[in-house]
């Protein structure tokens, strides 16, 4: 390949995607209500007729240590942004051949403890070893099911914007889990296991319960973390994001990262926070029934005017973190 044409490690850019990618959808469906699009979490099949089958896939490729259950849960985050209960999950594990038959078996033993906690089956999948890889590939297809349609072209200026719980939950747990020195020179081992032990909290299914009644869309920021998550909910909807920068919940642990590792958190993959757009009269309504869950909240902005310029292409700052050796870079 032409090295000149290499990409960075992440997504590719919205343009570069509809460009490559979305041009390329194969047979139009009418039952295929909600299809491949930049921002949208998972595909909405109607079917039967009255009733929707929600459809995601997603891989593992930035963590190793728990990532089966990590790859059940940021699908299941997707299911249930769209206000669906996950079913069915495919997995393809593509292996190197050093992990052996006990590698293949501590991840599909995650992804069965997962499974059994959130009632999903395993329906199939393949399994292999290969070579080429020296770090595992582990792909996820899940179906789940919905009784009602998801739009963000139904949002309007003054809706609210909530998060749930803190951002970058998923990025931080994986750098404490797989990058512990580039923590331990400014975190207590205690604060570094605390902040491994938020992979526990990477999955937004309870709160998606309660807010799917009452928001008009939800979306579950990942790549790109809490700004990937808005600028795609800015670029389905066709408004701007008007923020409240105070508000957006960071995590002091996480504060204390970023400062002295010099990332953004908010650019942090963010699996296990939710951010949905509720009507504005019904944000207490909202607040109130995550509270009786005991999952901490925030309004952080509102939906504004027509989006008048490009959203700004997203970055996402844990592939340059795991690269980082703590030593050299004086941490």
């Amino acid at each position: 390949m032409d090295e000149t044409k290499g990409l960075p490690s992440g997504k590719l850019s919205p343009e570069a995607l509809k460009r490559n990618v979305l041009n390329y959808i194969g047979t139009v469906r009418e039952e295929l209500l909600i299809g491949p699009a930049v921002g949208e979490d998972a595909a909405v099949i109607e079917w039967p007729k009255g009733k929707y089958l929600i459809f995601s896939s997603d891989p593992i490729v930035g963590a190793e240590k728990g990532a089966g259950r990590l790859l059940v849960r940021i699908n299941s985050n997707d299911i249930a942004s769209k206000g669906g209960d996950p079913a069915y999950l495919a997995v393809t594990l593509i292996l190197p051949p050093s992990w052996g038959e006990e590698g293949a078996a501590r991840i599909m033993s995650e992804i069965h403890e997962e499974c059994l906690a959130q009632g999903i089956a395993v329906a199939g999948g393949h399994t292999e070893f290969n070579d080429r890889y020296d770090r595992p590939v582990i792909m996820g297809a899940l179906i789940g099911t919905a009784d009602r349609v998801l739009r963000a072209s139904e949002l309007k200026p003054g809706d609210a914007l909530i998060v749930t719980k803190h951002i970058g939950i998923e990025g931080m747990s994986i750098l404490a889990t797989d990058k512990p020195g580039l923590l331990k020179p400014f975190m207590s081992e205690d604060e570094v296991q605390e902040m491994a032990s938020w992979s526990e909290k990477t999955s937004v299914l309870e709160e998606s319960k309660v807010l799917r009644k009452i928001a008009k869309f939800m979306h579950d920021p990942t790549e790109g973390g809490f700004m990937g998550g808005i600028g795609e909910i800015s670029s389905l909807s066709g408004l701007r994001a008007e923020l409240d920068y105070d508000a957006v919940p960071v995590h002091p642990l996480t504060a204390r990262a970023a400062e002295a590792l010099g990332f953004d958190p908010l650019r942090l993959i963010a699996s296990g926070s939710l951010l949905a757009a509720v009507p504005v009269n019904m944000t207490e309504e909202a607040l109130s029934e995550l509270s009786k869950i005991n999952i901490d909240a925030a309004v952080v902005g509102s939906m504004g005017d027509k989006l008048q310029d490009p959203v700004p292409e997203p970055s996402e700052e844990l592939w340059r973190l795991l690269k980082m050796d703590g030593a050299k870079n004086g941490q």
